[in-house]
């Protein structure tokens, strides 16, 4: 059986796992979506947070003119909110690391106050029963 020490340590490595995937995301987490229109001359960036981070118009693009430009940057910012869509089933749900976090914390407080009332009763009856001989 695991000691009052052990059960401590164990959750918080728990902890710090859970601070290491809250502040250094692995290579599974979003990237950025790049979509292009009118034949590669006109891109649309999505950034990580799923927002336009970018968008890159070819000056032969311009000749064309706004309503040209309108028209494809609509239809690369489509193509690449599809991209994106793709990448992110609507059955996936983020955990909030966070809550999980403080939940983790609460539980490790508690579980130490606990198991250090039970380590002093074990200690007073060992002692009672001790002193009894």
């Amino acid at each position: 059986m695991t000691g009052e020490g052990g059960f401590a340590q164990e959750l918080a490595d728990a902890r710090a796992a859970l601070a290491k995937a809250t502040t250094s995301p692995e290579g599974d987490q979003a990237v950025p979506v790049t979509a292009d229109a009118a034949k590669g001359r006109i891109k649309v960036t999505l950034g990580v947070d799923g927002r336009v981070s970018d968008i890159n118009v070819d000056p032969k693009a311009v000749k064309e003119g706004t309503d040209y430009i309108a028209e494809h940057v609509l239809a690369a910012l489509n193509d690449a909110l599809d991209l994106r869509a793709a990448m992110v089933t609507a059955e996936e749900r983020v955990p909030d690391l966070g809550a999980i976090g403080e939940s983790l914390s609460a539980v490790q407080d508690a579980g130490v106050r606990q198991l250090q009332a039970m380590s002093e009763s074990i200690t007073q009856v060992m002692a009672k029963l001790n002193g009894g001989k």
